[in-house]
This record gives C-alpha cells, structure tokens and sequence, in this order.
C-alpha cells in the first residue's frame, strides 16, 4: 500500500474518532426509551445490620495487579490530536485512584505513527495501574493478527488487551466493515499465542450467555458485557451520516442487568472476570452491577462528559462519590465484602 493511500486512510480513521468524541460529549447518543435493566432490581434492606462501614475495602484484583476500587475507565479515544489530552488527563485521574484505564481503538496506530502519543501519554502519565490496549474484530481476521496485538500492546505496555466487537456499529456505519466471518478462529489463535489476557467487550449492544460461552472456549479471560442502555453506537452512526436510515436500531441491544445476570452463570465452568458495564451512570448502578455478579465496573461517556465540564478533579470527586454509594448500600445489607454483596444480592421487583 503506498503512502498517500495510508495517509489518507489513517486522516479518515482521525476524523471519525474526532466525531465520535464529539458526539459523545452530548446526550444525543443516549438509547431513547430502553434502560440498562437496573429498574428490575431493588435491594434487599437488612434493618440490623453491624457493618462498621469505614472498616469497608472496595479493593480488587485486576489480573495481576490490585486496584483500589472495582473500576474501569473504559476503552474511550486514540488516534486524533484531541484524544492526546483526553488521555493524559485520565491517565491521571486513574493514577490517582489506582484504577484500571483502558484506551480507544488502537486502529489508527497501525495506519501511521502520527497520533502514537495520543496512546504512549497513558502509560507516561500513569506508570503503575492496568492499562487496556484495544482493536476492533474486523481488524484481527486477517494473517498475523496476533503480531498487531503484541505491537499495539507494547505500545502502551499494556497489561491486558481488549478486541471489541461492533456489528451493529459496523453495519450502519458510513464504509463499515460489518464481515466478521472467521472471528472466532482468529481470536482462539490469538489467545493461543500472546501472552496477555485477552477481553473480549461489546460497545453497547450486550454479551449474551451462548456469545460469552463461545468466547470462553476460544480462551478469553475476560468478558465486558458493555449492554444496552448507555450509549448507542447506532445512534451515534446514525447522527454521523445525517441520515435516519437504521433509526430502528437505535434502542437494539440487550439491557446491561440482563446481560451480567447471564454472563455470571458461566463462572461456574470458566476462570474469567466479568465487566459490567453500558449505562453505569451513577453508584447506585455501580452497586447493582456488582450485586449481580460483575467483578469490575466500568464507565465511558459520562467520564468524558465530566472531564470536559470539570476537569481531573470532577473526575475524581464523582468516581469517588459513587463507590461511597457503594458502600452505604454495602452497609445498609449487611455485606462485609462484596462478594458478600453479591451473596445478598438484589431482588427483581415485583410489578
């Protein structure tokens, strides 16, 4: 390939990130009349509880390291000019907590190396916490894809690795690339030969229990459910091409809670940590997610949204606020720990 048609791929690749973050930083992407699932749930009130709530750890393992809080900032931006400061300041903030960051698509980086800052300033800025490099699936099938993963991981010296998989987005997409044929065999190689865990992570639509399954055998150690009710990647598709063709999409995917419920039960056959994340907006969700079995949570649009209004510290000021929900909500059940959240769980409301 020669260098115009690459310089004119990666600046198409820049652009349309430059969009998405745009767009991201509104409400218009929102799914419209479908939840996250969370409404179905309520907690069970434990009137006598003897939780000494300061005494409550919130730490977790996040693969081989320990974080001080079950969260992820989730796989956002990469590859323009504007996703440099984006990622250094969150670099920050997960620095800061002692939280797991993951970065964009890493697309852009295989193109040229023009925006390779934009990935390199996360591990500068935050040289101790997990970092998450991130490809889509349409960028594995073909020869080799495991040489771009361990190029792309050393890149950001990644401790873990997460493909996404879009199919929605790719189809409504202006030049998608929505053939995922052969996916399956690419990622067991994949997770045969590079050395880091490898999650797997939906951007918005769900990770059902039969998906999760498949992903499990071909060698997964992670599954981000990233369901329905967050952002919708067909609306943001959608608004892109101006134009409401695929507006009937624009809700499809499965509720976040539906999906965790379901991706939990394979842990009684596969060593792998659960990601509950689509529409985590506040610490109550956060609480619920964990109840229903998610090992971390994880959150995008409204981070950026606050980083963007309130800089670092509204970044820090609001995770901060939602894991002390969390720990009311521990106290206020009876849960020393939160696998003991998870044992006292939430019951579905009755209608």
């Amino acid at each position: 390939m020669n260098d115009k048609i690459t310089r004119k791929m990666s600046e198409t690749t820049s652009k349309r990130k430059k969009e998405h973050i745009e767009l991201c930083l509104t409400d218009k992407v929102a799914f419209i009349e479908k939840s996250n699932g969370f409404d179905k749930y309520e907690f069970s009130h434990y009137a006598i509880t003897e939780i000494e709530i300061e005494k409550i750890k919130l730490s977790a393992k996040f693969f081989n390291k320990v974080i001080d809080f079950p969260f992820l900032i989730s796989c956002m931006t990469g590859g323009t000019m504007e996703a440099e400061n984006i990622n250094a300041l969150l670099a920050v903030v997960a620095n800061n907590l002692n939280i797991a960051l993951g970065v964009g698509s890493q697309r852009q980086a295989l193109e040229n190396d023009t925006h390779h800052n934009s990935y390199k300033i996360i591990r500068k800025n935050a040289p101790k916490i997990p970092i998450l490099g991130n490809i889509g699936a349409a960028q594995i099938l073909s020869a080799k894809a495991e040489d771009k993963i361990k190029y792309l991981a050393e890149l950001i010296e990644a401790d873990a690795f997460v493909i996404h998989v879009n199919p929605l987005q790719e189809l409504l997409q202006k030049n998608g690339e929505p053939n995922f044929k052969g996916f399956l065999k690419s990622l067991e190689r994949i997770c045969n030969k590079v050395s880091l865990p490898i999650i797997v992570k939906e951007v918005g639509a769900g990770i059902n229990r039969k998906a999760a399954k498949k992903l499990l055998e071909a060698g997964v150690k992670g599954i981000d459910v990233a369901g329905a009710g967050g952002t919708s990647w067909a609306g943001v598709e959608i608004l892109r091409n101006k134009d409401e063709r695929g507006i009937e999409f624009w809700d499809w995917g499965i509720p976040t809670a539906d999906c965790i419920s379901e991706v939990k039960k394979l842990k009684n056959h596969f060593d792998f940590m659960l990601i509950g994340s689509g529409g985590i907006n506040n610490g109550m969700d956060a609480a619920k997610a964990l109840a229903l079995g998610s090992d971390v949570v994880a959150s995008a649009r409204i981070i950026l949204q606050c980083l963007d209004q309130s800089g670092i510290a509204g970044v820090e000021k609001l995770i901060l606020s939602w894991f002390d929900t969390v720990k009311k909500v521990m106290y206020l059940t009876n849960s020393r720990s939160l696998n003991q959240l998870r044992k006292n769980g939430l019951q579905e409301i009755r209608k």
